[in-house]
């Protein structure tokens, strides 16, 4: 099979969660731990950082990346989902997997690939693991999926663990509590590795203290290590004062600009003093590298992404309720003229919660995702309408956004989201 056949096969041949939901979604590590039996346990061959969390483990694992990048050392980076191509998935030192990896990589064990029954993301998992080993990654960067205790990442055994946070996500699968879910994330916990935790919620606390007690696993809370002050935001970056427990960074710019990275970087750098006391080289220089020139070093898209001046298009791929939450915030604090937003979302999604949340002085161009789990553009209308949101329904993200450019002026502001497969459309 050449590379496109390859990725079709790929897609078609294993259920894909992204695509169509619950379907795909087959908890457990039995599978996994065959695949990675058959494949002499890569995973066993590489030093790696563990990353789950509701919201913020993409940036988190970018913002590592880049750090341990620019402290010189080779650094893989396994992230889900991709935003355009398959191959953002898996990068070293922010260069992706080469489309020939993957087709070899497929085609070598197509046999057996073909006569195990995994999940898309399985496959991806272990393909992960196997460039790493091959390329022989000084450490990787591993984003869990979905949740974490039963998540096909959790085979790892890593130098140290972050769960940037809890809240309301996918609960058909993790639970309808943030200490069910809490128990779902805490399962990367490993015995005696050390746990960071982005941020200490009061219904979390206790669910992460016990079980990194069972599992004499070090516990350590980012917000309890570090502050933040003087933070300033300008059109896609963030520069504030940060003080840990060894260090004070005066004016530390990070390359990525939403309210969010303010909790992000406490953990990333709970995280990297961690790694210091390991007897990892990371210099301050480096660090302030990494974060500035995170982009630039990983290719991270999505986060608070200005597209455009005259009008101002950005996009942002929060998609949850804790998500929207920082992202209406900060448009709050942005000077435009009038607001339109490009709005689309999956069903899966606690829908009335995030709509309650919108701007009800911006006009909306209502779309669905080109996905089986995109939810209708009608429906969406009906729900936002209920919300006191006003807006129309377009046939494509594509068609939404040009007809926002159609309708604005150079003052006016775009904003596109609600979806990572929204975004996924217009970059």
């Amino acid at each position: 099979m050449d590379y496109k056949q390859t990725i079709d096969f790929l897609f078609t041949s294993f259920p894909m969660f992204e695509k169509i939901g619950g379907g795909a979604y087959h908890p457990g590590l039995e599978r996994i731990e065959k695949l990675c039996s058959h494949f002499d346990n890569p995973q066993k061959k590489i030093k790696t950082i563990h990353i789950a969390g509701t919201n913020g483990k993409g940036s988190s694992s970018h913002l590592l990346a880049s750090v341990l990048q620019s402290s010189g050392y080779k650094t893989g980076l396994y992230t889900s989902p991709h935003l355009k191509e398959f191959t953002e998935r898996i990068k070293i030192n922010g260069i992706e997997i080469s489309k020939e990896a993957i087709t070899n990589f497929v085609n070598d064990h197509l046999v057996f690939f073909k006569s195990f029954q995994a999940s898309f993301f399985e496959i991806t998992t272990l393909m992960a693991f196997h460039f790493f080993a091959e390329e022989k990654v000084d450490i990787a960067i591993i984003e869990t999926g979905l949740g974490g205790r039963l998540d096909a990442t959790n085979v790892l055994v890593p130098e140290v663990t972050l769960i940037t946070n809890i809240s309301y996500d996918h609960t058909q699968y993790l639970g309808d509590t943030l200490e069910k879910i809490a128990i779902e994330k805490g399962g990367i916990i490993k015995p005696g590795i050390p746990i960071v935790i982005g941020e200490r919620q009061k219904e979390t606390s206790l669910v992460f203290e016990k079980i990194a007690n069972d599992r004499n696993a070090p516990l350590f809370y980012a917000e309890d290590l570090s502050g933040i002050e003087n933070c300033s935001f300008n059109k896609g970056k963030m520069e504030a004062d940060v003080t840990t427990k060894e260090y004070s960074y005066k004016k530390l710019l990070v390359g990525l600009g939403g309210f969010y990275q303010e909790k992000n970087i406490k953990g990333v750098l709970t995280v990297l003093n961690i790694l210091k006391e390991k007897d990892w080289n990371i210099q301050e220089d480096s660090i302030r590298r990494g974060f500035a020139e995170v982009v630039e070093n990983t290719t991270i898209k999505g986060r608070w992404q200005f597209l455009q001046k005259n009008p101002t298009v950005l996009c942002d791929t929060a998609h949850n309720e804790a998500g929207i939450k920082y992202v209406t915030d900060q448009l709050k604090t942005l000077s435009y003229q009038q607001l339109y937003i490009v709005f689309g979302m999956v069903k899966d999604k606690e829908i009335e919660k995030v709509l309650d949340l919108l701007p009800k002085d911006a006009w909306y161009f209502f779309t669905k995702p080109t996905i089986q789990r995109g939810l209708e553009a009608e429906t969406l209308l009906e729900k936002a309408q209920l919300a006191g949101l006003k807006g129309e329904v377009t046939a494509s993200v594509n068609e939404a956004l040009s007809k926002a450019k159609s309708k604005a002026n150079k003052d006016d502001l775009i904003y596109v989201g609600g979806s990572t497969f929204v975004v996924a459309e217009i970059l």
